[in-house]
């Protein structure tokens, strides 16, 4: 059985940390993150708000990443060993459709991407509020350090306008609060996903 969860949501709400604690947790399971699909540097345009467009579908290579997501698809046997994970013993039997297989997609901008949207059986997005999304942003270092004025004058925007798309889709999304601690959200998840994988089998 094979089972894709996609944790999308704000910058800096805590994705990549539950993405992280569940794949050490959950049997056989890979992940795939969007931040590894930005395009070069030298390929982002400028924008009318007069940044690189770090934020928009268009700075990634979304095609590429989908591709990945169907490499998995067609064998997460291959997929996991050919990325280092390690299989549970059970894995090894006659059946792989008896197995179950977990992939975990991450990212900002996982729902905006029709092609990608079809893909997922349970759809986590974490949101926080603007003070706190700030605050944390403001505390991060990243390769290319934040320009001036870039939070406000793109990322949130960028945000604000992405969530609105996302939701006009009518995806089917479950929210998770950000400013809870990361111990909450993990049970909150894990549980979950356990429930839906028992629900399944």
């Amino acid at each position: 059985m094979k089972y894709i969860i996609g944790i999308g949501g704000v910058t800096n709400g805590g994705k990549t940390t539950l993405t992280n604690r569940l794949i050490k947790t959950l049997p056989n399971c890979c992940v795939v993150h969007q931040d590894d699909f930005f395009k070069k540097p030298d390929q982002i345009a400028v924008g009318e708000d007069g940044f690189k467009q770090w934020d928009v579908i268009t700075s990634l290579d979304m095609e590429a990443m989908t591709n990945t997501v169907k490499g998995w698809i067609e064998n997460p046997v291959k997929f996991a060993r050919s990325h280092g994970v390690t299989l549970s013993s059970s894995s090894n039997a006659a059946n792989p459709d008896e197995q179950i297989h977990i992939l975990i997609v991450e990212g900002f901008l996982l729902y905006n991407y029709p092609p990608l949207r079809d893909v997922f059986d349970k759809c986590y997005y974490i949101t926080i509020p603007y003070t706190e999304c700030k605050r944390r942003r403001s505390m991060r270092q990243y390769t290319v350090p934040d320009p001036p004025g870039l939070f406000d004058g793109h990322v949130w925007p960028m945000y604000l306008k992405h969530r609105k798309q996302m939701e006009d889709s009518g995806i089917n999304i479950e929210y998770l609060d950000g400013v809870k601690s990361k111990e909450e959200i993990f049970t909150q998840i894990y549980e979950d996903i356990q429930n839906n994988l028992l629900n399944r089998l």
